[in-house]
């Protein structure tokens, strides 16, 4: 197996991306995972969605992953789509979430992860959207849909704004692979837990353990965040008993916000959330 050079870029010269890497580096120092909680920008609507960024941010959330809503999710279940449909029918465009984002960054220096689809970013032009996220106050991107094999531009764009560009591995990734997608992942690796879309389930894969190790060692020095499926305090507590340095909860914490939760609720949820990612 040929073991590929890591070139775990941005560095921290944009004084932006470290962010990411400061999160990381305090919950290590603090014996604990990373809380990184998804919520889907402009959702139930964009003054209300800041609140509940703001909220997750209070509640303790180590990094926010904010949804740029697309109208084919094809890598999100039923939870997903409905607060990106609901989203897109009030208007949301990926200008109004880059608007947010600097909304958000004004407010609070959580580290911002923009996540979504490869289509909004080709019809801005990928140079066009880089440069409004830096801007903005964004400090990575993950494109649920961009193979790496296609990212290669992208990645440059991000690299000279000193952005992450944060790559996916799945369960049936092969391991030659991994190595592969992590060495060309930056900020962390994100790992999806099992096959199929986005949503809370009640158990977890009983194949994570593996997987997980399997992933860590792909990963080597880069952070390994698990997500999919995840949805209580206790799948946090046993996706960091089995290693990773971060959890990603999104669609238990939308469907919240679909039930009419409120913000304080939510941040009391990510807090109960966070409570389990101290290592034992």
């Amino acid at each position: 197996m040929t073991v590929q050079k890591r070139c775990h870029r941005p560095d921290d010269r944009s004084g932006t991306a470290g962010r990411v890497e400061e999160a990381f580096r305090n919950c290590k120092e603090r014996d604990e995972s990373a809380l990184i909680v998804y919520l889907t920008g402009g959702f139930p609507s964009f003054e209300t969605s800041l609140s509940y960024i703001l909220a997750c941010s209070e509640g303790g959330a180590d990094v926010i992953e904010i949804g740029v809503p697309f109208s084919d999710p094809m890598a999100d279940g039923a939870v997903i789509q409905k607060a990106s449909d609901e989203a897109l029918r009030a208007g949301v465009t990926p200008k109004r979430v880059l608007e947010l984002t600097a909304r958000v960054r004004e407010k609070c220096d959580v580290p911002i992860v923009l996540m979504g689809y490869y289509n909004p970013i080709f019809r801005m032009g990928e140079e066009e959207f880089v440069r409004q996220a830096k801007e903005a106050g964004a400090d990575g991107l993950i494109v649920a849909d961009l193979p790496m094999e296609e990212s290669l531009t992208l990645e440059m764009l991000c690299m000279n704004e000193g952005i992450h560009l944060i790559q996916l591995i799945a369960p049936t990734t092969s391991e030659d692979r991994m190595m592969h997608i992590a060495g060309r992942s930056s900020g962390y690796l994100y790992l999806v837990s099992r096959l199929g879309t986005t949503g809370a389930k009640g158990e977890l894969s009983e194949n994570l353990p593996t997987l997980i190790e399997r992933a860590k060692e792909a990963a080597g020095d880069l952070p390994l965040a698990v997500g999919f499926g995840i949805s209580t305090k206790e799948h946090v507590e046993e996706i960091t008993a089995m290693g990773a340095d971060g959890v990603i909860v999104g669609s238990a914490i939308l469907s919240r916000m679909i039930d009419g939760v409120k913000p304080h609720e939510i941040r009391d949820f990510v807090k109960e959330l966070k409570s389990g990612s101290r290592k034992k």
